[in-house]
């Protein structure tokens, strides 16, 4: 019985050396899960005398001569052996032109013989004729018309080729490889494959390298699709089986505490989304096993305040929780729109402070020394009920009274370990995690990456927000139109409202002509805007540079602020209405949306304008067009996965390894991942143990070691 991991010499002999070299093919389970990217025909079967050039055809000829000669080296190209033959079927003759292994087709192609030869046609001093074209010999009388046109249509797996190792190669390394998967252990259990109608592996592989219709390599897709769909979601039914065992305490608030002091004054109405969404994260947070959920939201939908009334029930509880933000700009941001909202809720043990006050702690890596024993003492201690901060909250020395809940901003930034690292900081049994995303994630993709979070959307907009048009700026077919986006900015400003220039880098580094924060400030401050007050924000800036940056321009100090994407999430300035997005090709899609989500948060209109020197009808700019039609980021979201690879990703959220999904698209399979997912869930009831060993060994083969560690932590 054959083996995945049986080393690829055995079914290869010595030709297994290119595939490894060549395409890190090591064992057979490589080289079979190695698919075709797709199929070719010869073409269809036609008379010598009405072939044109350019058609890929199939004939049916007998070979007149054949004759060898040798090219002889010219400057850096190697001298080589040529076979000319020629080829007739009685309404016109043909020319076939083979170089190198001459002798070895000169073998077969003796005059006489009659082949059935599959190419496409060029013309060469007057002659038609087929380079390397692939032929087969005929013993004995012509085919029959069924037979030459069966021919004709048969099915040629194109596979990935690279330099020194061709699709025909690899064609007949799967041919060798082939045999073997018939003795291969099935990994999909019989009851799986019996409920959704699907082949067996040595069938679907078959199917797949070598198919004898369109059928065949639909029916073998399916099933191997299938394949990669329950083995990811077995891994993500698996953690959560595990979650699901585990303990912590409850954390069911009070009627008479600072959540409900919080919601009594607030200056709106939650919307029936933000209350949905509270009341079950509310329910999770009360219950006896960890809450592991993934809150995904528009820009603007006020996924802040749902995770804040939710840091609030634990607070209620005796609880704290911690709120991990990807940058000291966005932690300080928190920190200071949290203390905000709060007001004397916030001002524990203060004068001024509420009857049930608690404290909101900051503490990022570039705090001064006092500031930071301070932030270490209140967390340690249990005075703040919230702290806020960067990745310097996951350091040893860092530690909780009580840790109860932790909320983790714009997950995508942070790797599972880090998010991991502070779970491992409560005292009491598993805190209760909260990740955040204001990048709208398509349902295939939560069911895939994220699925092993209960995942709960925000999917209605606060009312009183007058929204953002968005327009792209073309600066290099239409330069007018630039310096109009500038006396646009310099209207807002005129009426009281303030401005964001975002570019791709800080600049002064390289040679990138590319727009910069500093270049393009010193340029608005000296000639473009120079009556207004202009400044720049990035990364090199100091803290305190930065903090008063962020502060000034909050205060309507500054007019203008001009920077990188530092100001991509959270920032929230009113007051701002205008966003210029300078060589907006540069950013993804969702980055895009991200930032255009900084205007327009009030009830002023906001205005969006993409500058970009991208040609009308390249990709860059048709993705610039896709962001500027719709303000919908849960559309938005489909569209980015449209125009990126699967694997970046998967490979992305899961660690950063080569994806393992090589015949699934997410997108396009959206409802067998629903059932694969089902199916997953009711095994590892029924199953737990996985003791369908085949299953167990694919779980290993499909997900490297790193991302079953990633899985695996409960």
């Amino acid at each position: 019985m054959s083996t995945w991991d049986e080393p690829l010499r055995r079914p290869l002999g010595g030709s297994a050396r290119a595939f490894k070299d060549k395409l890190d093919l090591h064992t057979l389970g490589d080289l079979l899960r190695y698919y075709p990217r797709r199929y070719d025909r010869r073409g269809d079967l036609t008379d010598l005398a009405a072939l044109r050039e350019g058609e890929d055809v199939t004939v049916q000829a007998r070979v007149l001569d054949a004759r060898r000669r040798t090219i002889p080296a010219r400057g850096k190209r190697r001298r080589m052996d040529m076979l000319e033959a020629t080829v007739t079927d009685g309404t016109g003759r043909l020319h076939l032109t083979f170089f190198n292994r001459g002798s070895f087709h000169q073998g077969k192609l003796v005059p006489g013989r009659l082949a059935m030869i599959s190419g496409r046609v060029s013309t060469y001093r007057g002659r038609r004729q087929l380079d390397h074209p692939e032929y087969q010999l005929l013993e004995g009388e012509e085919l029959s018309e069924e037979e030459a046109r069966a021919y004709a249509d048969e099915l040629i797996p194109v596979y990935p080729a690279v330099k020194g190792l061709d699709s025909a190669r690899i064609a007949v390394g799967v041919e060798m490889a082939l045999p073997w998967a018939d003795g291969l252990p099935d990994p999909l259990p019989p009851q799986v494959r019996e409920r959704h109608g699907l082949l067996g592996i040595g069938d679907a592989l078959r199917g797949i390298h070598r198919p004898g219709t369109d059928k065949e390599i639909d029916r073998a897709r399916k099933r191997l699709k299938w394949d990669e769909a329950f083995v990811l979601q077995l891994a993500l039914a698996m953690r959560r089986h595990k979650a699901e065992e585990l303990s912590t305490r409850p954390r069911p608030g009070r009627d008479d505490g600072i959540l409900a002091a919080f919601d009594a004054q607030l200056p709106f109405t939650l919307t029936d989304g933000q209350k949905d969404v509270g009341e079950r994260l509310a329910e999770r947070i009360s219950g006896a096993h960890p809450m592991h959920s993934l809150l995904q939201g528009d820009v603007g939908a006020g996924k802040t305040l749902v995770a804040l009334r939710a840091m609030l029930r634990v607070v209620d509880s005796g609880g704290q929780a911690v709120l991990l933000a990807p940058t000291e700009v966005l932690a300080q941001q928190h920190h200071r729109s949290i203390t905000a909202m709060l007001g004397p809720l916030a001002r524990a043990g203060q004068i001024d402070g509420a009857e049930h006050a608690t404290r909101v702690s900051l503490l990022t890596g570039s705090m001064g020394a006092a500031a930071r024993r301070e932030a270490l003492l209140e967390a340690a201690s249990g005075q703040s009920g919230i702290v806020v901060g960067t990745h310097a909250l996951l350091q040893e020395h860092v530690s909780f009274a009580d840790l109860g809940l932790v909320v983790v901003d714009e997950q995508h930034r942070f790797g599972v370990e880090q998010r991991d690292a502070l779970r491992e900081k409560a005292t009491v049994g598993r805190p209760h995690v909260l990740v955040m995303t204001a990048t709208p994630i398509p349902r295939t993709v939560a069911m895939t990456v994220y699925g092993d979070l209960d995942v709960v959307s925000l999917t209605q907009l606060p009312s009183g927000r007058a929204g953002t048009s968005t327009h792209v700026v073309p600066a290099l077919e239409k330069p007018h139109f630039l310096a109009r986006a500038w006396e646009r900015v310099r209207e807002e400003v005129r009426s009281g409202r303030q401005t964001f220039v975002v570019c791709p880098r800080i600049g002064d580094t390289d040679d990138d002509p590319g727009a910069s924060v500093l270049d393009l400030h010193a340029r608005l401050q000296k000639e473009i805007l120079a009556d207004l007050r202009v400044e720049p924000l990035h990364g090199r800036m100091s803290p305190e540079e930065k903090d008063e940056a962020m502060r000034g321009f909050a205060a309507g100090e500054i007019d203008v602020l001009v920077s990188t994407t530092v100001i991509e999430v959270g920032v929230d300035v009113p007051n701002a209405t205008t966003m210029v997005i300078m060589d907006a090709d540069r950013f993804g899609v969702s980055q895009l949306h991200q930032l255009r989500g900084r205007v327009g948060r009030g009830e002023l209109p906001g205005l969006c304008l993409l500058v970009t020197e991208a040609g009308a009808g390249t990709p860059a700019r048709e993705r610039l067009d896709a962001v500027a039609a719709t303000t919908d980021g849960f559309e938005l979201s489909r569209v980015d996965l449209e125009m990126r690879r699967e694997g970046d990703v998967l490979g992305d959220a899961q660690s950063g390894s080569r994806s393992s999904l090589r015949m699934l698209t997410l997108l396009r399979d959206e409802e067998l991942i629903g059932r694969a997912r089902e199916e997953a869930a009711r095994h590892i009831t029924e199953d737990p143990e996985l003791t369908h060993a085949p299953l167990a060994d694919a779980l290993d083969t499909l997900l490297p070691e790193e991302r079953a560690e990633y899985l695996d932590k409960g």
